[in-house]
């Protein structure tokens, strides 16, 4: 499968992917991310692409400061980090036929401290939402998190790794990569895409 100069290999990981930078690839649908980070691409990338049929998509990922704390530490917050970065892509890709805020968060509840994201997508007429499936984190990883740490940083101290947040994040680690942080973001993608498939059921807006 191939995404304007990127070519996806589902067979493979992230990091296991060659990079094809072919002139002739063909632009489908525009897509800004407002991140650089390579997990959140290849799960916009591959849930545009399941959810489109398989149409080519045209990812650009857009660098910018966070709109919000760098963790965010209620899935409220989260969500509005998400709801900012879509904005931000906005802004910095106007042209673009929809733009994406992916924010990975945390919350501590009485059964533990919880990982998840939210992602949020706009197009010129309404916004879809979604949150990730949520696991509970180790207690020697939620206890770093408590003392400040961001969830990627804790995950590298205490499994010895290497910025993980940009691999296969702690869901990654702790399946032993049964599901990495894309696949978990993936399907949170393609139910934001939900309202531009239904718009019948889901009202215009941005609000």
């Amino acid at each position: 499968m191939t995404f304007a100069g990127c070519r996806i290999y589902p067979n493979l990981s992230l990091g296991e992917c060659p990079i094809s930078t072919s002139p002739e690839s063909p632009i489908g649908i525009s897509v800004a991310l407002a991140s650089t980070n390579p997990v959140k691409k290849q799960a916009v990338q591959h849930g545009f692409h399941r959810f489109f049929h398989g149409q080519p998509i045209d990812v650009t990922c857009l660098s910018g400061d966070s709109p919000i704390a760098a963790q965010p530490l209620t899935s409220n917050e989260t969500l509005r980090g998400a709801s900012l970065r879509a904005k931000q892509a906005r802004e910095g890709m106007p042209e673009a036929n929809y733009w994406v805020g992916i924010e990975g968060g945390i919350e501590d509840t009485l059964e533990g401290m919880l990982t998840f994201a939210w992602v949020v997508v706009l197009d010129q007429q309404r916004i879809g939402r979604s949150r990730s499936g949520a696991f509970l984190l180790p207690t020697k990883v939620a206890d770093l998190v408590r003392e400040g740490y961001e969830l990627g940083t804790a995950d590298d101290m205490i499994f010895g790794g290497v910025d993980t947040k940009r691999k296969n994040g702690a869901i990654g680690l702790l399946s032993g990569n049964v599901l990495d942080r894309a696949g978990l973001y993936e399907q949170a993608v393609i139910l934001a895409l939900l309202p531009f498939r239904n718009p019948d059921l889901y009202p215009a807006g941005w609000d």
